[in-house]
């Protein structure tokens, strides 16, 4: 399958770009469909053509053909993108360009999401639902200006809902899904979910929504034995407990809306419960006098989850002129650890004991200022950005060094940060907008980020666009706290850490091409560079007279990338193709060894079509990505003389294909979608390094996927 899929991508590739070539292309004013108006990163929310940064723009419609069921179910077709799934905790995180979720940012509504390790990095995505989602929007690159520390990567923006075009939008969803081969109806295999949302605009002036949704994954078993398995094996294939943990999750949102005279504000409530279920794979006896027979038991665990997210926002005119957006808001995420002795024949549980695990509150403010001058050619914003962490972990975690008072981590983290930006039309065609931001920092020395873009709008619907940015990362709670020492355990981190410092530039060019019979074509092609100094690495600083690791500035991370992407919409066909390739170097040196500092390189390859037949009022719609194999040096130790060396880790190719069928009935009120994820049945990916264990060489399998999938989603809809 490989071997078919390499073969594919060159010859799509070329298709594509021999078909917009054929065409005579007639310049046109007109565009059929209105340009599409964002938010992240603008002075003030305008047309995709207007902005100087590439924003790419995952639209509802796009997301409800996927029938996605968090983000990383949209994630995972993206370019550039790749997003990590961990079967041990059940979590899911995002990498881009090669760098993992700490330097990628995730907002709703321009506000940070909190995460177990701060404030919009390394945030779960299987926590993100996606039933009150207006569109996503993604930015790549330096965004440390404007949304400050750890926007080294990117950023999406999740764009909620806060209107409706009817004076009540009432939607009740019920889904069911295959979990590899395992499924049982509504009960014990599978995933189930079931969601109601209900928006009321009152009258001009009110508005307000509210929805719930139950989402209940039953793990993946694979070869493993599930919850009821007795028997005590060494083979893992055959051991008691999951491939995959269950998970049950229970989101709820609510919000309201007051605008009147230019003058808006809104009120949004989030709150997640999540359950994820451990069931370990050592069974042990116990002889029961109760039942005067030996019992099969386990020790089991369940860790609780609760995330609350509060914002206030207001957006209006200050002295009649000057524009403010400013947003308030208070999130905390609390997780609990129940400990338990599972008797597996009888179901009973006993010596329950359960324990704080970890929490994160977040108090955050951000604002900004603009429209100063009348003239439209030149805008000025400033703003502001407050964020006051606090992370608690307990010493059950086994990972943190407790204080002199008591056996948990309670540290705080602020920081206040003031930016500005212009924007400045030299003429109707060229704009330049650059940009800068100060950080008071209360663990770390102060930190500054920059930024300059220019867009220049050539002659038949040319658009070109340059911009560098600098941008800072701040280490996170694990990497300045963690303390898991044992006789077999050294690791360590380090307060002594400063924040990593990173430069990037990119240009691109993009080209409409609008016909006459109302084909509408666009291409674009984006060159990247990006540089990260002082990196963080976990390394080995020490080896006798046992391994010692530690947090430590080391590493510096290079990256190149070239990508390209295609569009062709026609009448009720859409199409889209793209290709990506990047050039990797780390160079890592931990005072004991160097690695390679070479480039490697990986390439990527999506495409998705969407096919409507408005007679059958159905539409047809397939996704394709192709992950090319992944390279990266990685500390080991060498297996005869104990030293220290550099390894290079190959993750093998794969290819994610989902494929979905859209009917609609009785003049849309209800919506069937029916559809497929991972058709080439992506369970275990090839890798030369022990997943488990990275100072441990040798072949393994990652487990990324669950195997092919089967979906049936309902959707009632009441629009009155």
């Amino acid at each position: 399958m490989q071997r078919i899929t390499k073969l594919f991508t060159p010859i799509a590739f070329s298709l594509s770009i021999s078909l917009f070539a054929q065409e005579h292309v007639i310049d046109s004013t007109k565009n059929t469909k209105l340009d599409e108006v964002i938010v992240t990163g603008q002075i003030e929310p305008q047309s995709i053509k207007k902005s100087v940064f590439n924003v790419r723009v995952i639209s509802k419609e796009d997301i409800q053909r996927q029938a996605a069921n968090n983000l990383g179910d949209v994630l995972n077709q993206y370019l550039n993108i790749v997003v990590r799934p961990n079967s041990s905790d059940g979590r899911s995180s995002v990498s881009m360009f090669g760098l993992d979720g700490q330097y990628f940012k995730i907002l709703v509504d321009n506000v940070p999401m909190v995460s177990d390790t701060g404030l919009g990095n390394n945030v779960d995505l299987t926590q993100i639902n996606l039933d009150d989602v207006e569109q996503l929007e993604i930015i790549e690159g330096s965004m440390g200006v404007t949304h400050g520390a750890n926007a080294v990567s990117g950023v999406i923006n999740i764009i909620t809902k806060k209107s409706t075009k009817n004076k009540w939008d009432i939607t009740a969803t019920v889904q069911e899904e295959t979990i590899g081969n395992e499924y049982e109806p509504l009960g014990k295999e599978g995933r189930h979910i079931q969601a109601l949302r209900a928006a009321h605009e009152i009258n001009d002036n009110w508005f307000f929504s509210i929805g719930a949704n139950r989402n209940d994954f039953q793990g993946f078993k694979d070869n493993r034995g599930g919850k009821d398995f007795t028997e005590n094996t060494s083979d893992i294939e055959y051991q008691r407990g999951y491939s995959w943990l269950p998970k049950e999750q229970f989101f709820t949102n609510a919000l309201i809306r007051y605008q009147k005279n230019g003058m808006r504000l809104f009120y949004r409530f989030e709150y997640l419960n999540e359950d994820i279920d451990y069931y370990n794979p050592i069974v042990s006896n116990e002889f029961s006098e109760q039942a005067n027979s030996v019992m099969r038991i386990s020790t089991d665990r369940r860790y609780y989850t609760d995330k609350f997210y509060h914002h206030l926002n207001g957006v209006g005119k200050l002295f009649s002129t000057l524009d403010y957006n400013v947003s308030l808001s208070y999130q905390t995420q609390q997780r609990e650890l129940e400990q338990f002795k599972y008797y597996i024949q009888t179901g009973e549980e006993a010596n329950n004991e359960t324990k704080p695990y970890q929490e994160t509150d977040v108090i955050y403010s951000t604002g900004t200022l603009s429209n100063f001058f009348k003239e439209k050619k030149f805008d000025l914003q400033f703003g502001y950005e407050f964020v006051n962490t606090n992370g608690y972990s307990s010493s059950v975690t086994g990972l943190f060094n407790p204080t002199e008072n008591s056996q948990n981590t309670d540290r705080r983290l602020e920081n206040y940060d003031f930016f500005g930006v212009a924007e400045i039309s030299l003429s109707d065609r060229f704009s330049i907008r650059p940009g800068y931001r100060y950080s008071f920092q209360s663990k770390f020395d102060d930190q500054w980020a920059g930024s300059f873009g220019m867009r220049y709008l050539f002659n038949h619907n040319i658009e070109a666009r340059a911009s560098y940015g600098r941008s800072y990362r701040t280490p996170n709670y694990d990497e300045l706290y963690t303390y898991f020492v044992d006789a077999n355990h050294n690791v360590q981190g380090n307060e002594q850490l400063i924040p990593e410092t990173s430069n990037s530039a990119e240009a691109s060019i993009k080209k409409m091409s609008f016909f006459d019979s109302g084909l509408k074509l666009s291409n674009n092609i984006n060159f990247a560079y990006m540089a990260v100094n002082d990196r963080i690495e976990l390394a080995v600083v020490q080896t006798t007279p046992m391994l010692e690791s530690k947090y430590i500035n080391i590493s510096k991370y290079q990256m190149w990338n070239v990508s390209t992407g295609h569009q062709v919409g026609y009448k009720n066909l859409s199409a889209k193709v793209g290709f990506t390739i990047a050039g990797i170097s780390r160079k890592i040196d931990n005072g004991l060894a160097v690695s390679d500092d070479k480039f490697l390189t990986n390439y990527q390859f999506n495409a998705n079509l969407a096919y409507t037949v408005p007679k059958w009022k159905t539409t047809f719609s397939a996704f394709y990505k192709l992950n090319g194999k992944q390279q990266q040096y990685i500390e080991s130790t060498d297996a005869s003389s104990g030293d220290v060396i550099y390894v290079l880790q190959e993750l093998e190719s794969f290819g994610l294909l989902d494929a979905s069928v859209k009917k609609t009935f009785f003049d849309k009120a209800f919506d069937v979608t029916l559809g497929a994820r991972n058709l080439l049945n992506i369970v275990n990916v090839r890798s030369n390094i022990g997943a488990s264990d990275a100072h441990t060489t040798g072949s393994t399998n990652n487990l990324l996927g669950y195997g092919r999938s089967f979906f049936l989603k309902l959707t009632y809809n009441i629009n009155l």
